[in-house]
């Protein structure tokens, strides 16, 4: 190339650049525009768990509302895509890679399930896109740390402790405990162990059923031989209702409690009149309660959207929150290694009622366990 040749071409690349710097070119990360975050969800919008998930997806869509009302996130507003993944876990793997690979999310929020999100692992870490808020307590998720994942509720095992706990200080020592076979509830009875092991107690029953053709008139017989006098039942809404309902059926009085994947209203009507004296625990705070900013905020935002008031719908609103402090904290130049270590700066964050705590080497974000009663007039009381 001639010298002259050379000396033509440079002023034109220069005036290129300059071009596109004025122009506001530039590389933006996928999913993100000047206006919008477009973020993905592959969650059981029909199946066992659909009911919890409509109020879980009701209080993220309340929060997410307010914001884009609001001016949005430096300017952009929150689009949601969501799939339904049937509460499959190959269903939930297959569509986490489409919204990634296809449809080209910013990042993924609140799947539900134990064995779902771990189909969703690959994926995440081949395209280095964050999960934000996953609706499982298995403590696989929490450690050793995944990059990737940034839990809000509290693990499982926090839950079933609290659970031992409380059984034990009231005098009910014989305790069993019934759980689906698979990740979720081999979690929830790793913690049932180390409970009992802690408490120096014998387990009066183990019993585990399948999850998908789950054998309920074998568990409520196994429970009602059983010299247990309180029940820990781990497991998805459908199957936890059908055996709550059957050992009532055959005149059990056990005390029986389960975890807050059942934390919702349509759990307490798919109950009906056994619903009484069901105890659950909760990884948020009440969604009634309104001493607190979380409680004061929740309850203005929910009612204009038309939310009914749930601990489910809670778990929503709050997972949201955290979700746009993440993304306020990331910055107007976004990317999902930025959001990722904007998250990671989060230290004892109160967002208003519930404390999350992140950095490179914890993920977990909260810690909250609570224990509830299903009352007479079908609520949970504290």
């Amino acid at each position: 190339m001639s010298r002259l040749h050379r000396a033509w071409r440079l002023p034109r690349i220069l005036s290129l650049c300059t071009l596109l710097a004025f122009s506001g070119y530039s590389q933006a990360e996928e999913g993100v525009t000047d206006n919008s975050i477009l973020i993905g969800q592959t969650v059981g919008l029909t199946g066992q768990i659909a009911g919890p998930v409509k109020e879980m997806n009701a209080g993220a869509a309340a929060y997410f509302n307010h914001i884009n009302k609001n001016g949005g996130v430096h300017g952009r507003k929150i689009e949601m895509h969501i799939v339904d993944d049937k509460f499959d876990p190959a269903i939930a793997a297959s569509n986490a890679e489409a919204l990634i690979k296809k449809d080209h999310v910013f990042a993924l929020f609140q799947c539900r399930g134990t064995p779902h999100t771990q189909a969703i692992l690959p994926i995440l870490a081949s395209s280095k896109v964050p999960l934000i808020a996953p609706s499982t307590g298995a403590a696989v998720f929490h450690s050793p740390v995944n990059r990737y994942i940034f839990n809000v509720r509290a693990k499982y095992q926090d839950e079933v402790k609290k659970a031992v706990e409380q059984f034990s200080t009231i005098g009910l020592k014989d305790i069993a405990i019934v759980h689906v076979d698979d990740t979720f509830g081999g979690d929830g009875f790793a913690g049932f162990t180390t409970a009992m092991d802690s408490f120096k107690l014998k387990p009066s029953l183990l019993s585990k059923y399948d999850r998908a053709k789950p054998d309920v008139p074998k568990v409520i017989e196994d429970v009602v031989k059983s010299p247990a006098k309180a029940l820990i039942v781990v497991g998805s809404a459908a199957t936890v209702t059908d055996i709550i309902r059957g050992l009532r059926a055959k005149g059990s009085t056990i005390q029986i409690m389960t975890l807050s994947n059942n934390a919702s209203q349509s759990f307490i009507d798919s109950l009906g009149p056994v619903a009484t004296g069901i105890m659950v625990s909760q990884i948020m705070p009440a969604p009634h309660l309104v001493s607190s900013i979380l409680g004061q905020e929740f309850k203005t935002i929910a009612k204009d959207n038309g939310v009914a008031p749930s601990y489910a719908a809670m778990e929503g609103f709050v997972s949201a929150k955290l979700l746009v402090e993440g993304l306020k904290r990331a910055g107007k130049g976004l990317t999902r290694d930025g959001l990722i270590r904007a998250l990671e700066s989060m230290h004892k964050v109160d967002l208003g009622g519930i404390t999350v705590t992140y950095s490179e080497r914890d993920h977990s974000g909260s810690e909250f366990v609570d224990l509830t009663m299903i009352g007479k007039d079908g609520k949970f009381l504290r």
